[in-house]
């Protein structure tokens, strides 16, 4: 047995089969029906023509099919490819091209994206369609999934597996277009997928054989609402697998507080994963405004998580106050270093990007690529060593660009800038890309609004550079309010003159119905720069 991905969720099954592994509000699959479905798509998958090192996309929403279709390439040692189903045509024709699909599984709904893309994809040949609620006209030549899967065998039998296979995850497509990640399956498992330590001692396992012993007696049942294309949902649902938990998605689409609470009361579960105050906040408000004696039972909650974005301040405070039980999560990660670090707590007085706690495997390094110590106030670039992706698929110059050899060690530079406090935590202070340059000031975006987000009357913000004659660029904020009077200018520049230096006051507002967000929840900060150029209604503006 090696550290294929594949391998080692059989060994799962193999100990706990009758457990649920993966539940939705129609579907319950135990570990052993997960694994004759995977093994159904594998056999499938072989026998009209995917062999080892194929790319398979998956043009997916959340269900049981996603981590079925993703199983199964690994038992073939096929490689799936995450796909957007939100880029705009140009990003999907980009990816489509760019990932060298030979095969496609998309639900239904997304056919008349998949048929404008394909074109950009000379060598996708075979395509199987997942039916949903829609009515779209499938295209022709697409197997149905469910009709594939009843002709091939739920056996095993697969051979060639290994830990140095690939695994891809495509990411961006609001700074640039998409670019796949590759990394060998022992590595990916390792740096984001627990690395077989569900009980998070700090010790994973050095052999395969040893995952089964360390499974937990009762598996973590854990509810996730982001979609599985973005790496922070799946990392998180691979984790509880390995561990032998449940992984409880709801309904796909736009997130339905109700239900995700429903489903969490339902299943008992322990965890809730969201990907910042976007999806943290329509959950908590749903919650909030419930009588007490309505409130479902979240007595067995003890985590309240987010990935790929952090809670602000009032949103931690509010989990606080809703559910005092719970403990505060906010994992940071990127595609290209995996996971390196976590803040829990409620963090309900300080700034959200603060006091990150990572390991010895992650450091901030200055411009010449030396780590900085701790308690330096200069900003560098936050990287990683260690088990690191292989590079990017077709760009040899990104690969070049990110992983880096500097004291002959090899380092993944995710792309964030950040400093180290005295006590060796991190402060993240957000993409150089977001950074506003202000008579020769650096202002962090995220750290502006992770401020603004604290105000009772604030219910999102963005905040974004706009070009200024006299100070090269100033601070322009972006809010949608919270119901009540609209805030001002003035009124939120003093909530946030007691926790940043004046320059990063913001000079101007916007008010808008609702922040534009990825669907990975991060800000859409092209919007904002589009809307701000644009001059709309409702801004005011200071003299700096």
């Amino acid at each position: 047995m090696s550290f294929n991905l594949s391998e080692l969720l059989e060994r799962v099954t193999d100990a706990v089969g009758e457990r649920d592994a993966v539940v939705t509000p129609t579907v319950r699959l135990t570990y052993t029906d997960l694994d004759a479905r995977a093994n159904r798509v594998a056999h499938y998958l072989a026998g009209i023509g995917i062999r080892a090192g194929d790319h398979v996309g998956l043009m997916l929403r959340n269900g049981t099919e996603y981590v079925e279709v993703m199983l199964g390439c690994f038992k073939l040692s096929a490689v799936p490819i995450n796909i957007n189903y939100r880029y705009v045509q140009l990003e999907l024709a980009h990816l489509f091209g760019d990932a060298d699909l030979v095969g496609l599984v998309y639900h239904r709904m997304f056919a008349a994206a998949v048929g404008d893309a394909r074109d950009a994809a000379p060598d996708l040949q075979h395509l199987l369609v997942v039916d949903d609620a829609s009515d779209a006209d499938v295209i022709p030549g697409s197997v149905s999934y469910e009709e594939a899967l009843a002709t091939a065998s739920p056996a095993r039998g697969f051979r060639g597996r290994s830990g140095s296979d690939v695994y891809c995850a495509y990411t961006g497509g609001t700074t640039g277009l998409p670019k796949g990640v590759l990394w060998r399956h022992e590595d990916i498992f390792f740096a984001a997928m627990g690395g077989g330590d569900p009980q998070l001692s700090g010790v994973p396992i050095a052999d395969p054989d040893e995952l089964s012993d360390r499974l937990l007696p009762t598996g973590l049942v854990e509810v996730v609402t982001p979609p599985l294309m973005h790496v922070a949902a799946l990392w998180g649902t691979f984790q509880v697998l390995f561990g032998g938990g449940t992984v409880v998605l709801p309904t796909p689409g736009p997130l339905d507080a109700r239900e995700t609470w429903e489903l969490a009361a339902r299943e008992r579960a322990h965890v809730v994963t969201v990907v910042g105050d976007a999806m943290a906040r329509p959950l908590l408000e749903h919650l909030d405004a419930l009588p007490a004696e309505q409130r479902p039972d979240l007595s067995t909650l003890i985590v309240f998580a987010s990935g790929g974005a952090t809670l602000s301040p009032h949103a931690k405070a509010t989990i606080n106050r809703l559910l005092p039980q719970v403990i505060v999560i906010d994992g940071y990660g990127s595609t290209e270093t995996g996971i390196t670090g976590s803040q829990a707590g409620s963090g309900a007085d300080g700034p959200a990007h603060s006091g990150f706690r990572v390991d010895a495997t992650t450091a901030v390094l200055d411009d010449e690529l030396q780590p900085l110590a701790a308690g330096s106030r200069t900003v560098g670039r936050l990287a990683r060593r260690g088990r690191l992706p292989i590079g990017y698929h077709n760009d040899p110059a990104k690969t070049a660009a990110t992983f880096v050899t500097a004291g002959g060690e090899r380092w993944a530079l995710s792309g964030d800038l950040a400093t180290v406090a005295d006590d060796g935590t991190i402060t993240l202070l957000g993409r150089g890309s977001a950074t506003i340059n202000t008579g020769g000031e650096k202002v962090f975006a995220e750290e502006v609004e992770s401020v603004l987000t604290a105000s009772p009357r604030v219910r999102d913000a963005v905040v974004v550079g706009a070009p200024d004659e006299r100070w090269g660029e100033r601070v322009v904020a972006v809010v949608a309010p919270r119901p009540g009077p609209v805030p001002t200018l003035a009124e939120l520049r003093e909530h946030c003159r007691p926790h940043l230096a004046g320059y990063k006051l913001p000079k101007d507002l916007m008010i808008v119905d609702t922040v534009v967000r990825a669907p990975s929840g991060k800000p859409d900060y092209r919007w904002a720069r589009s809307l701000v150029d644009g001059g709309t209604p409702e801004a005011t503006s200071v003299e700096p």
